[in-house]
């Protein structure tokens, strides 16, 4: 298992929500820097009351970029939940989306926010 280190930033865009309003869509992108140097572009669903801490979200997002010396693309999905103060992140590799260099990747994602907004990442992989 490979692992690839760095920070991202993202930025979110409200769109019309879904189904009658209640389920909020945002599209988003990112750009990732540090091992993996690559842009990202997504879709957020996501339900609740996230100003309690009662929520979820599903996202689907594409990346495409560099790995040292590989490059191409993957996809990543996101499954969110906050509940009663606590907060999990599934976050991995879609088993099929690799492309060019990157054909065959599975893996892991796993992200920090610092208390100064950074947001960084730990891709753990196998190509």
């Amino acid at each position: 298992m490979s692992t690839a280190r760095g920070t991202f930033n993202v930025v979110m865009t409200p769109v019309t929500a879904e189904m009658e309003g209640a389920v909020s869509r945002f599209d988003f992108t990112k750009t990732f820097l540090g091992d993996l140097e690559a842009t990202g572009m997504g879709v957020m669903l996501s339900c609740g009351n996230p100003q309690v801490g009662e929520a979820g979200y599903v996202a689907i997002e594409t990346v495409r970029g560099r790995i040292g010396e590989r490059e191409g693309g993957f996809a990543l999905q996101q499954l969110g939940r906050m509940h009663r103060g606590s907060q999990t992140l599934h976050y991995e590799v879609v088993p099929g989306s690799g492309r060019g260099a990157f054909d065959g990747i599975v893996g892991t994602f796993h992200l920090t926010i610092e208390e100064d907004g950074t947001h960084r990442y730990e891709l753990a992989y196998e190509l």
